[in-house]
This record gives C-alpha cells, structure tokens and sequence, in this order.
C-alpha cells in the first residue's frame, strides 16, 4: 500500500471491489498485514445500499487501520457458498487470513462505526511506550531467560492491565517450563475485552499443541502406517501431531494439508482446524505460516 506523503492512505488502497480471481491476494493475504472487511452487496439489495456507504465512511475514517473490499454475490457465487453468505448484507472481518467477527444484515451507522473501529483495533493500537518492553521480554523469553521475560511482562501488565502482548508472552513462560494448567490461568484472568486478542490465541494454540506433544505416538511408527496405507487418515493426523511436536512443524503442516486434499472433511474438518491451531501458534509472519495458509486458502477457495 502506498502512502501519501503526511497523509491518509489513498481512497483506492483502502476500499476496491474484488473477484474470485483476486479475493486471496486482496483478502486472505492482505488481512497478514491489516485487518480486511469484506462486503457482500448485490445491485438489487435495498439495505446494502445504505449499509455500504456507512462502512465506507467508516473504513476512510481509520485513516488506514483496515481496508474493504466488496464483493457483488451475483457475480462471485463461489466465494458466496465457500463462507456460506446466505443472506445479504452479509459483513465478514479477515484478519491474519482467516474470519474474524462479522455480521448480517444493516446496521445503524453508530454500530457500524463500532464495528469498524473493532475491526481496525485487531491489528494493534498505537505504541503506548511498552513496545520495547515487551519486544525485550520476547527477547529474553527467545534466548531462554524464562523468568526474567516473566518478570518483564508482570511489569507490563502493572502498567498496562489489558496488554494482550503481556498476558501472551507471560502465557508462554509457562509454556516454556512445561506448565500449560498456569498458562492457561493467566490467559483465564485477562480482561474480558483482550479475551480473542491475537496475542491471547496464539498462546492458547500454544498450550494445545503442547498438550498434543504429551500423547504423540512415535514419528517412525506413525510414518510407516501412513505409508502402508495412505487412505489412513487417522494415522496422517497423528504423524502430524507427532511432526510438530518433535519441532518439525514444516513437515506437520505439509501432512494436514494433504490430509485436507484427500478428505477435507474427515472428523468434521480436522485437518483444518489443526492447521489453524498451528497457525495460530506461529508468528503470524513466519513463512511456514504464511506458505501454509496460502496453499490451504487455494484448497479452500477453488
């Protein structure tokens, strides 16, 4: 996205009408960086076309901190049925690529404004000083000083109660000393209004996949199943749990998505809320993340 110089993002970069052959790129992918909303409208639609305007003025008004796309059901069906739009308006959030919050049918243009400004909020509020705090606690807590990042990120949190990066990380200390039922408590005592922030699910993905790891069968086992019999979809979800825990997350990732090739539907969807839940565990710039929910999305979506 370009900016212009002192300003605003450009009208442009910030609301487009997209299609099925750009909804990855302007959607998917984009919302890796800045939380997407999408609005599903139809020429024929009375509401939508008050509704519309409403998110417009809305999004604008962000100054930058979410984007829009709109998307006309009668000319994209598919991407429609893929979210189950069944009614329209329909509004969907994107963030970190996948759905976030939404809504159907018009709303007042207060709650509209609420909405948008939630929206924009996933993507991170404005640096109140604690940036290189707890960009230091992540630091320690990356070279393994536990308890000192335990001590900086309690620090935080007596400054800022409703830090999400604090609960995060403090969360992931635990996790670090093999502690996942208090982990799981500090993430219990957040505040009611941090309670889906990203920081917040990344470590509960943290202390599911760390659960996994304690009943993870054998890798060799597992492979030589999967092997034997490739329609064993029981056994390539297992490897899966095995792969990860081990710290092979790449070769994790690439069984759940064949996995979600040959049968995306086995045990209601497994392999996808798994790869999620690696997902969401990862940094949601690191490549395996960012390669695996393309690949998935182009599953999904075609």
């Amino acid at each position: 996205m370009e900016l212009e110089l002192g300003g605003a993002p450009a009208a442009g970069d910030l609301i487009k009408d997209v299609g099925e052959a750009t909804f990855m790129q302007d959607v998917v992918e984009a919302s890796q960086e800045v939380p997407v909303i999408v609005d599903f409208w139809a020429p024929w639609c009375g509401p939508c076309k008050t509704l519309g305007p409403a998110l417009e003025a809305a999004v604008t008004e962000a100054g930058g901190k979410v984007r829009m796309v709109k998307v006309n059901v009668d000319e994209n069906q598919m991407i429609a049925g893929q979210l189950r739009v069944q009614s329209i308006p329909t509004v969907y959030a994107f963030w970190q690529g996948q759905p976030a919050d939404g809504f159907q049918g018009a709303l007042p243009a207060s709650e509209v404004k609420e909405f948008v400004n939630r929206v924009a909020a996933l993507g991170g509020d404005a640096d109140n000083g604690l940036t290189d705090a707890i960009a230091a606690a992540d630091e320690m807590l990356e070279a393994g000083a536990i308890d000192d990042a335990a001590q900086t990120y309690a620090a935080i949190l007596e400054e800022d109660p409703a830090n999400a990066a604090a609960f995060g990380g403090l969360a992931r200390t635990h996790i670090a000393k093999g502690n996942t039922d208090e982990a799981e408590a500090v993430l219990n005592g957040a505040p009611a209004e941090i309670s889906d922030a990203p920081e917040l699910e990344a470590a509960r993905a943290k202390i599911e996949l760390a659960r996994q790891a304690e009943s993870a069968g054998p890798v060799t086992e597992l492979r030589a199943a999967v092997d034997a019999n490739p329609d064993d979809h029981q056994s390539r979800f297992d490897l899966a749990v095995a792969l990860n825990a081990s710290g092979d997350v790449q070769a994790a990732v690439d069984e759940l998505l064949e996995l979600f090739r040959r049968d995306r539907d086995w045990n209601d969807g497994a392999a996808k809320a798994q790869l999620f839940t690696i997902f969401d565990a990862l940094d949601a710039k690191d490549p395996i993340a960012l390669t695996g929910r393309r690949k998935l999305s182009s599953m999904i979506f075609v």
